[in-house]
């Protein structure tokens, strides 16, 4: 990061609170010097925590008030009615107001990107946000859109998907024209709903670099960079994939400790062990953007501790310096333009 980067964080949030999201923005301002943060809550709870630490960092840790939380069973209706001074609303209405660059908040989802949508609206040629994250592959990560926002999504939003997701790859992974697939039930033509069908025929005559439908275990295998689905199937997806890691963490643990002999190849296995909890560590893929904005809007999720979070304020600063609304919203006016003059 070579540019300085302002992040508002919904510092009340989460299961957790302040007791994992200010150590998290501490370690932040200390791994990225360009790094200013906006604390945004109870400003008296938020000082009595920080104690010294505030005075430390100077000009890149201020407080921002705000007298009310958003907890994670309010529905989105009750939060955009009632809840105006949340630390949520608070830290969303810095990036409207251009005091941040970004927002992060570990939040109730469907506030947020109701509270997201209402404040900071989408971008021009974009019906709907979507959610998007990385998620371990072979070959690195891929990237994954969407995972739960929109549960019905028709071919045309997928083409949307589509673009944002490239886009954000494009500028984030610096690959110049990042492999993207659709989702489906195999690779065939013929397999699919109407709605994957259509949705490909729109990929197919699109900018991105589409390669055609790709099936679950292609999400883990590194061959593509971006998997477009709509959010039904991709939140069963990435929870799927969270409960296989818990699983095979646990199977380990517990074969490793059947017995004294196994208990002796465990020893022997801890380099190996160590490098697979990192592997699927996925505190490492935490921070999912929603995407298709006119702001960004980070969302950490709900149970993150201060490793987690501080990986999503991360995610925050790089979309903040790589400007990803305005490069989303000139490639949708690009192909806006392009089929207004077929």
């Amino acid at each position: 990061m070579t540019n300085p980067v302002t992040v508002a964080i919904d510092v009340m949030s989460g299961d957790h609170g302040l007791s994992e999201t200010l150590p998290a923005a501490i370690a932040s301002l200390e791994a990225l010097p360009m790094l200013s943060l906006l604390l945004v809550g109870d400003e008296s709870m938020i000082q009595a925590h920080l104690g010294d630490k505030h005075s430390e960092w100077g000009a890149r840790l201020k407080v921002v008030h705000a007298s009310q939380v958003v907890e994670m069973d309010d529905s989105p209706s009750k939060v955009l009615r009632s809840k105006r001074d949340s630390s949520m609303r608070v830290a969303i209405n810095q990036v409207k107001q251009g005091t941040a660059g970004a927002c992060v908040s570990s939040g109730n989802t469907g506030a947020l990107m109701a509270m997201a949508k209402f404040v900071l609206k989408t971008i021009p040629g974009i019906d709907r946000p979507a959610i998007i994250s990385a998620l371990p592959s072979k070959n690195g990560h891929t990237h994954v859109l969407d995972l739960g926002a929109n549960i019905d999504s028709s071919a045309e939003h997928l083409l949307q998907f589509a673009l944002m997701g490239s886009e954000l790859v494009r500028a984030i992974d610096g690959i110049e024209s990042p492999k993207v697939g659709l989702l489906n039930v195999g690779e065939e033509e013929m397999k699919g709903n109407q709605q994957v069908k259509q949705a490909y025929q729109l990929l197919s005559d699109s900018p991105v670099n589409f390669i055609g439908y790709v099936e679950g275990d292609d999400i883990c295998m590194g061959e593509v960079d971006v998997v477009v689905t709509d959010g039904f199937v991709g939140n069963i997806a990435l929870k799927s994939m969270e409960g296989i890691t818990r699983l095979i963490v646990s199977s380990l643990k517990q074969c490793f400790g059947q017995n004294l002999m196994s208990k002796l190849a465990a020893l022997v296995a801890v380099p190996v062990l160590k490098s697979f909890k990192q592997l699927f560590d996925v505190r490492k893929y935490n921070g999912a953007s929603l995407i298709g904005l006119r702001g960004i809007v980070i969302k950490s999720h709900g149970g993150s501790d201060r490793i987690a979070i501080a990986n999503a304020i991360k995610v925050a600063a790089i979309e903040i310096e790589n400007d990803i609304p305005n490069k989303i919203s000139s490639q949708i006016e690009t192909m806006l333009v392009s089929r207004g003059s077929e």
